[in-house]
């Protein structure tokens, strides 16, 4: 009988207690991930998103710099992620039947994979939205935040099959 390689959490050191992964010794190479979301918004909270009547200012543009402010940030905002220096970030909202679909795509030449922060970039994009529009609609849901891709390191290619 084969033996099953055991699986285990790299965050989580030989004693339980969370560690950064060093990835001192790792190669680097060029690392690409995409996440999607998506925020929805009452039909009369997107009227006033699109006739521009926040009182914040736009919230589509403003929105999309959270994003990518926040992919630039992730390793402030999630205790044992590796400060990275991205090459790319692009932080999209396309406006869907009930709200926004919101993609982020980043991409950097290191040692460690940028999954954490599409994943983040998307997800302030998000609560931007969200702090933005609020005064007219408290039912907001924000939902299905998911790494579609990812590439580069040793676990190679990944696709979400949807």
């Amino acid at each position: 009988m084969a033996r099953r390689e055991k699986t285990r959490l790299s965050h989580v050191g030989k004693q339980g207690s969370p560690r950064m992964v060093d990835v001192s010794d790792k190669r680097p190479t060029h690392r690409e991930a995409v996440a999607r979301g998506s925020i929805r918004i009452s039909k009369e909270a997107m009227k006033l998103v699109r006739e521009g009547r926040s009182k914040k200012g736009s919230v589509v543009e403003t929105a999309r710099l959270a994003g990518i402010l926040a992919a630039k940030k992730t390793s402030d905002l999630i205790p044992l992620c590796h400060p990275l220096a991205l090459d790319h970030v692009d932080v999209a909202l396309s406006e869907s039947e009930s709200g926004f679909d919101i993609e982020a795509r980043v991409r950097s030449r290191g040692p460690t994979g940028v999954e954490m922060e599409a994943l983040t970039a998307v997800s302030v994009c998000a609560l931007t939205v969200y702090d933005m529009v609020k005064a007219a609609d408290k039912t907001m849901l924000i939902e299905n935040i998911r790494v579609m891709q990812k590439s580069g390191g040793r676990s190679g290619h990944y696709v979400r099959k949807e």
